[in-house]
């Protein structure tokens, strides 16, 4: 049976910074997570903090990843290691996926925060199930969860274990 996890999170400020522990840290959750949840593909938004510790515990675990990025360039402007880590998980996806190029999905041009909403739909839209780390602040991560959940679609939130494994 095919199960595929859609990934939505916070990214590093919300989450202890950009350090490795912490990275390290998400990518545990995020196994223990995918295996809990019996993934057999994984979809993820390619941005920085839980996205890519969700993209790299599905390498990890072998399982097929797709990555839903919203534009082309979505990188430009981050630091050179995190531009690193982005084409490392771009090369070992069994998929990419520019959202901003389908009509259903398209939203104005360059960069907005519209077409990291539309990313989230479609995510939620091809998946089974949501895998979330949200605090419950209004943020793009909540609109993710919330959409997903006005579709009925289960979401596993583990906040309150990366609270407690994180020791906040």
């Amino acid at each position: 049976m095919i199960k595929i996890i859609a990934g939505t999170g916070h990214r590093p400020e919300k989450l202890g910074g950009y350090n490795d522990e912490v990275f390290i840290r998400l990518i545990a959750l995020c196994k223990v997570s995918l295996q809990k949840m019996q993934a057999t593909e994984v979809i993820s938004g390619m941005a920085l903090g839980f996205d890519q510790a969700h993209e790299e515990a599905a390498i990890e675990l072998q399982i097929p990843l797709i990555a839903a990025v919203p534009f082309k360039g979505q990188e430009d402007k981050w630091q050179p290691q995190d531009k690193e880590r982005y084409e490392h998980i771009l090369f070992q996806t069994s998929s990419i996926v520019y959202v901003d190029l389908f009509e259903e999905y398209s939203a104005s041009s360059g960069y907005s925060s519209e077409k990291m909403y539309k990313r989230n739909q479609y995510m939620v839209d091809h998946c089974d199930e949501v895998l979330a780390l949200f605090n419950g602040s209004a943020s793009g991560t909540g609109n993710c969860v919330n959409y997903a959940e006005s579709l009925s679609k289960p979401v596993l939130n583990v906040w309150k274990s990366w609270v407690k494994y994180r020791g906040f």
